[in-house]
């Protein structure tokens, strides 16, 4: 008998040619659920198998036993692939809070405490740990969370501008005014890029804004933005997702996304954008207890 968590066509032959090795007169492959492909090619070996939703086929001839039952003809477990990139909205939503809130934590209380999927923080439990950026204990709790390597990684699958819409304007009265103008623009944003970064660890003065709006717009009209093809010195990022307004921080009544996701868009931001992350890392590094709950 070969016993296997699961059992695909593809895999029939390498099974069967194990179980004949051994030169028995009878020989049974046991799995979770055997669907009908690879039934049928196990039927053809003259291989028997059995499942747990009641597939099952038994032949011998000494002494003489035939048995055959008829269980399920579909999987009644949904088949979870292992999780391979952090680029999809759900990912990074769990990536935030792994890097937002302070473990150690249980699972559960991670899911409540972001307002994330229970599946969905399972699976980037289980990549970030095969990439040993975490540490789980036994009943598979957070213990530890390398901040800065679980955002470097997030970096290698997610682009802020690819992941966002981005739209192009043009600030003619500079960005210097910008924050001040925003302030009272009465409406949802989050400063992140080189004009967060430049707030906590500056070094050089901020050349492209880019700003996350609920209502992009609304927004540009307010602050007195010009949409422009080229040229731009402001883009707003129409989010794929709501957690870049979640625990944002504030500077003299100015809005500012958190600082998690502020390294990871520089990250991938062009030209100085790595190198301003790269500064702003280090100033995280130095303030853990200023910006991590």
């Amino acid at each position: 008998m070969e016993a296997k968590d699961s059992l695909d066509p593809r895999t029939v032959d390498a099974v069967v040619r194990q179980l004949q090795s051994f030169g028995l007169p009878a020989t049974l492959v046991v799995a979770p659920y055997i669907g009908p492909e690879a039934r049928a090619r196990l039927i053809a070996a003259d291989c028997g198998y059995a499942d747990s939703t009641g597939n099952l086929r038994f032949v011998s001839t000494h002494p003489a036993v035939f048995i055959e039952a008829s269980g399920l003809s579909k999987n009644p477990w949904r088949e979870e692939h292992p999780l391979t990139s952090l680029k999809g909205r759900a990912a990074g939503d769990v990536v935030r809070a792994l890097c937002d809130f302070r473990p150690p934590y249980g699972v559960r209380e991670l899911v409540k405490r972001g307002g994330l999927a229970l599946g969905t923080v399972s699976r980037v439990l289980d990549l970030l740990t095969r990439d040993a950026t975490l540490v789980r204990g036994e009943r598979g709790a957070v213990l530890d969370v390398d901040w800065e390597a679980t955002i470097r990684r997030w970096a290698r699958d997610y682009i802020c501008l690819e992941a966002n819409r981005p739209w192009q304007y043009f600030d003619a009265r500079g960005l210097a005014t910008l924050p001040a103008r925003l302030r009272d623009c009465g409406e949802l944003y989050a400063i992140t890029g080189s004009l967060a970064a430049v707030t906590r660890a500056p070094i050089a003065p901020a050349r492209l804004a880019l700003i996350y709006a609920d209502d992009v717009d609304a927004l540009a009209r307010r602050v007195g933005l010009k949409k422009v093809d080229t040229g731009a010195n402001v883009i707003l990022l129409e989010p794929r997702s709501s957690v870049v307004f979640e625990r944002m921080w504030e500077a003299e009544d100015v809005e500012y996304a958190a600082l998690t996701q502020v390294a990871a868009d520089l990250l991938s931001a062009p030209g100085r954008g790595p190198a301003e992350a790269e500064a702003l890392l280090n100033w995280m590094r130095e303030h853990e207890d200023v910006w991590r709950t």
